[in-house]
């Protein structure tokens, strides 16, 4: 059974193996990624991994969940301001720039892993479940505030709403990745914000 590390080098140890299995991941896919190109990339032996990880779905589970730290550390000031139309419509305007690569659009790591592994295994759309909630529950807090003002109409519901942000922001990614025009991404956004006042 996997654990988590109680001592420093135990945690150095699990987050390099997280680290080299995202970097995989992005690079060529889970699909593609074997265990072994896991450790080899992060220099660990195999006892270490499944001391941590009870197999690959669980090592998936964990670079969703950093993935997603990292995603939301470069949102936090925007996050925190998600109880007013002002403060959502600044982190909306501020998302395309979180996605700019140095080729032109990066894709959401999120997104990416979703779309290679929602339909193949039961665990792993859990985990991608769990992290698409955890993202848009920061939105959903927000509209529910918003609604208990009276600022939404009280049959609004804000899970499904701030869902609908991120499903739309998804969307504009893959749009500006496709036609390589980032644009795509703000018009989607406009879009959302427009159905969320809406």
């Amino acid at each position: 059974m996997a654990t988590l590390p109680r001592t420093e080098r135990g945690r150095r140890t699990r987050e390099r193996l997280v680290r080299a299995a995202a970097e995989l991941f992005r690079a060529q896919g889970v699909r593609a990624t074997g265990v072994e190109d896991v450790l080899a990339r992060a220099e660990c032996g195999k006892s270490q991994l499944y001391h941590y990880f009870d197999g690959k779905a669980d090592l998936v589970a964990a670079v969703l969940d950093h993935q997603l730290d990292a995603l939301l550390d470069g949102q936090r000031d925007h996050l925190a301001e998600l109880d007013s139309w002002a403060g959502i419509e600044r982190w909306l305007a501020a998302l395309p720039a979180a996605f700019a690569g140095p080729g032109g659009v990066a894709a959401c790591p999120l997104g990416a892993l979703a779309a290679e592994l929602a339909g193949t295994d039961e665990d792993v759309r859990h985990a991608l479940v769990a992290a698409f909630d955890r993202w848009a529950g920061h939105l959903a807090a927000g509209l529910a505030s918003l609604r208990e003002r009276g600022e939404l109409p009280p049959d609004a519901d804000p899970v499904r709403l701030a869902r609908m942000t991120i499903g739309a922001l998804q969307g504009g990614l893959l749009m500006a990745r496709t036609y390589g025009d980032p644009t795509a991404i703000s018009d989607a956004l406009a879009a959302a914000y427009a159905g969320l006042r809406a």
